[in-house]
């Protein structure tokens, strides 16, 4: 039986390759409700939400990355935000967005995406440290596209697999990712097996279809060679968002535009783009958060 999403970190070949494996199905999933993607959309969510995940598995603490893609398909724009506690959302600009399967019979989420375009990550380093760094998007698969950005921004060899498979009734059938990270010394020989069993495996989609684990995703990329697991953790969609934080929101537009709001709305509809929840105020709230201004 299949275990909920979990993400797994392992060094290999004595510590000179660094793997990382995650199941993220339900995360995807949950996405997919919210936001009620289809199909093509899912598919580029669900990668983009999951090598969040991925990248947010190097990070320590309170410590977070916010991740945009952005480019010229019909989808737009892609925004993710991921912390080192295995906590990830975001949405997608247009979520219904379905094209044709492209040449290989697979999810178009290239043309769906575009390939002129941006991928810019902010890590979050907490204490008002911020590190931004960004790239062209070399193919629009994302995973390709992560692949680059690491090893050009962060400057460290790396390659990532990312899939998603949708069933016809637009449900999350499977989805999940690995990170391959290479270690400064790492050998030669050591490469070519990593790249060698990285080409011979299926997607990684289908691995977690059959039932495959992240450590069974892991055993396969070291191809039988000794690892040592180093974390094994949780992971979920899981929004920042409440009531009590949308009124402290609301809060800040201070007395005065609160007043308007009553006046001209008649209360306030607050939408989240992260999940897609909206948070109605009635008068009655409006004007009891007036009252509390006013009192302070």
């Amino acid at each position: 039986m299949r275990k909920k999403d979990h993400l797994i970190k392992a060094i290999a070949f004595q510590g000179q390759i660094r793997i990382v494996a995650v199941d993220s199905t339900d995360v995807v999933q949950e996405a997919q409700t919210r936001h009620q993607t289809y199909p093509t959309t899912s598919a580029a969510l669900g990668r983009s939400l999951t090598a969040g995940l991925l990248l947010a598995s190097m990070l320590k603490g309170k410590e977070k990355y916010s991740i945009r893609l952005s480019a010229d398909g019909p989808i737009k724009e892609i925004v993710v935000d991921a912390t080192a506690l295995g906590t990830v959302r975001g949405f997608v600009h247009n979520p219904q967005v379905d094209l044709p399967l492209n040449s290989l019979g697979k999810l178009d989420v290239s043309g769906a995406l575009g390939k002129n375009g941006l991928l810019v990550v902010t890590k979050d380093m907490t204490l008002n440290q911020n590190f931004t760094g960004q790239v062209p998007l070399v193919s629009g698969e994302i995973a390709e596209d992560f692949t680059y950005y690491l090893t050009q921004s962060e400057q460290i060899p790396s390659s990532m697999g990312l899939g998603v498979l949708v069933n016809p009734d637009h449900s999350i059938l499977s989805a999940g990712g690995f990170l391959v990270q290479v270690m400064p010394g790492c050998s030669e020989t050591v490469l070519q097996k990593i790249e060698a069993s990285i080409q011979a495996m299926p997607p990684i989609s289908t691995l977690i279809r059959q039932g495959k684990s992240p450590l069974d995703v892991i055993g396969l990329i070291a191809s039988l060679d000794s690892y040592t697991v180093l974390e094994n953790i949780p992971v979920s969609f899981q929004c920042t968002c409440s009531k009590t934080r949308t009124e402290q929101t609301l809060m800040l537009l201070g007395s005065e535009e609160l007043k308007d709001m009553i006046k001209t709305q008649h209360g306030a509809d607050v939408h989240c783009n992260f999940c897609n929840e909206h948070y109605v105020f009635s008068e009655d709230d409006l004007t009891r958060l007036v009252k509390e201004l006013v009192a302070h």
